[in-house]
């Protein structure tokens, strides 16, 4: 609780003045917080179930609050939008109308000839897309499901469900490509997220058959459609659904250390992994 001094009376006399907010001493005050009978006026009132209370005991419970969780520890916000999928559809957009004025997609997508000296592609490559219709599938597959996983996850383990997905769909073209060999796209780490929410629906008690059906139709694309990139989109799957196991089935005392160790782990054996190939 925030304590200021008490008001002076008028005329520095021992006769009290009227009552002043704590907050704004300049304000007069007959309205009282509910909490801690303090004088507070309009600007630091907060509409309570009876009466009023001041900014500081509203802030003082809301410590005191513990946060509401889902059922896999993700924190349950009051807006409940899904900012970090916003976010990364927004720089998805960004950089796919930037590379009509910049050459960056040459300099920032996986390409098996430079990724040894330039690792940074093997991430920067799932921001980016060869066109409309690559754009506009994988961020309409990315509203999709993202928002869901955000809200189950929670934002740091979502991130990093994209981010190693991601990863391991890089990965996964290293090792399973010969010669020189360009891809760039968020497939990997949607598909990363298709693996990852059909065990959370699972886990959840919810019915995964359309998801599983969805990733088998997108499998069978991957192999009978020339352009896809078959290999990033086996990498995501393969490693969002590790990673959404970790995450979906950890005990509750254990989640947020195990968590940590499972992403770390993943991440070592992928860099490591790659490191061997690019030998």
């Amino acid at each position: 609780m925030t304590s200021y001094p008490a008001a002076p009376a008028p005329g520095g006399g021992g006769q009290a003045g009227p009552p002043v907010c704590p907050r704004h001493p300049d304000r007069v005050s007959y309205v009282t917080c509910q909490r801690c009978s303090r004088p507070t006026c309009p600007e630091c009132q907060r509409p309570a179930a009876v009466g009023v209370h001041c900014v500081d005991c509203v802030r003082e419970a809301n410590r005191s609050v513990r946060p509401t969780r889902t059922v896999l520890g993700g924190r349950v916000s009051a807006s409940d939008r899904p900012v970090v999928t916003m976010t990364i559809i927004g720089i998805c957009v960004a950089l796919f109308l930037a590379s009509y004025v910049l050459p960056i997609m040459p300099f920032f997508r996986l390409d098996t000839t430079q990724v040894a000296d330039e690792p940074w592609r093997m991430i920067t490559s799932a921001f980016l897309h060869n066109g409309w219709l690559h754009l506009l599938l994988n961020m309409y597959a990315l509203w999709i499901v993202g928002p869901f996983l955000e809200n189950m996850l929670g934002r740091w383990r979502y991130v990093a469900l994209y981010l190693v997905s991601a990863l391991g769909g890089s990965v996964a073209v290293l090792l399973l490509t010969s010669g020189a060999y360009a891809v760039a796209g968020a497939s990997g780490a949607v598909f990363g997220f298709f693996g990852a929410i059909a065990v959370v629906l699972r886990r959840t008690g919810r019915d995964a058959r359309q998801i599983l059906i969805v990733i088998a139709i997108n499998v069978v694309f991957g192999f009978v459609v020339a352009g896809i990139s078959w290999q990033a989109h086996l990498g995501g799957l393969v490693v969002g659904t590790a990673l959404g196991a970790l995450f979906a089935y950890l005990p509750k005392e254990r989640r947020s250390v195990g968590a940590v160790l499972g992403v770390a782990g993943m991440t070592v054996l992928l860099l490591g992994a790659s490191a061997a190939l690019l030998v």
